[in-house]
């Protein structure tokens, strides 16, 4: 059994996230190309999983990752998902583009169930907003539920950026948003820095139905999420000024490069896919 599981990073026109979110992969100890939309969508069927990374797909016109996810490309990782298995997670743009598909939430994959809707205006009334900062995150379903969790402790508080402007779980069903929760499917939720969750934008950045920033799809091999695991992978990429554990820790690595080039929490979410695929992939 090889210890480099070999996975997809898929590439659209406006990605801007693929070569960071390659080198968090490849520094979790997994093999990663980027594969462009345009290339023949058989040959996804050689990886053992994949990501759609952040960045701004056809320029987010209609709706951000709408028109992504009518590319042949996204049939076939629709098929990978749904009729093998295999793993797929989506950051930010990958994550609309998800929703867009009907993989996330997945109750009846297919249907597009959910939107991530523009943020909440901010109190300056601008009708755009774009929500550039550092937030915390909590694992909000047990560890072992989603694939890209495996690693992390019950509970789990994290700092991560965040980079949208369409970013707002949301949904017109009724009961959708209790029966994700009853079914585990909410992965992550904003909080503050001790793990209370509560409404507000210093805590909830983009008013999120339930705060939510994370789901997975029932069968827990797709999530899609809109938070930056990538751009926290690293010590070095945490801020100083953060507070708390990480920010201590970033301290305490000034002038050693190779701390400074140690795992940031981050890394849990492609250190999570690796061991999962090492568990499942025959030798």
């Amino acid at each position: 059994m090889t210890d480099m599981p070999r996975i997809a990073l898929i590439q659209f026109p406006g990605s801007n996230c693929e070569w960071e979110s390659k080198r968090a992969a490849e520094a979790a100890g997994m093999t990663c190309d980027v594969f462009r939309w345009n290339r023949e969508p058989a040959e996804l069927a050689e990886y053992a999983g994949y990501i759609i990374g952040g960045g701004f797909s056809y320029q987010d016109r209609v709706r951000s990752g709408a028109i992504a996810a009518k590319e042949p490309i996204c049939k076939t990782l629709f098929e990978q998902a749904t009729e093998t298995g295999k793993p797929v997670l989506g950051i930010c743009n990958g994550a609309q583009v998800l929703v867009e598909t009907g993989l996330i939430p997945g109750l009846n994959p297919g249907e597009i169930e959910m939107a991530l809707a523009p943020n909440y205006l901010d109190p300056a009334g601008r009708i755009d907003i774009f929500c550039c900062r550092w937030v915390y995150l909590k694992l909000a379903c047990s560890p072992a539920r989603c694939q890209f969790t495996g690693q992390m402790e019950p509970e789990f508080v994290w700092p991560v950026p965040i980079a949208h402007g369409e970013g707002r779980f949301t949904t017109q069903t009724q009961g959708l948003i209790e029966r994700l929760f009853e079914n585990d499917q909410v992965v992550f939720q904003y909080c503050d820095a001790e793990g209370t969750v509560a409404e507000g934008p210093e805590i909830n950045p983009n008013g999120a139905l339930a705060n939510i920033a994370g789901l997975c799809n029932p069968e827990g091999n797709v999530m899609a999420m809109m938070p930056h695991p990538e751009r926290t992978s690293f010590v070095r990429q945490l801020p100083g000024e953060l507070g708390g554990k990480w920010a201590d820790i970033k301290q305490a690595a000034w002038g050693d490069a190779e701390a400074m080039a140690a795992a940031g929490p981050g890394r849990l979410v492609f250190a999570s896919l690796r061991e999962m695929l090492l568990a499942t992939i025959p030798a």
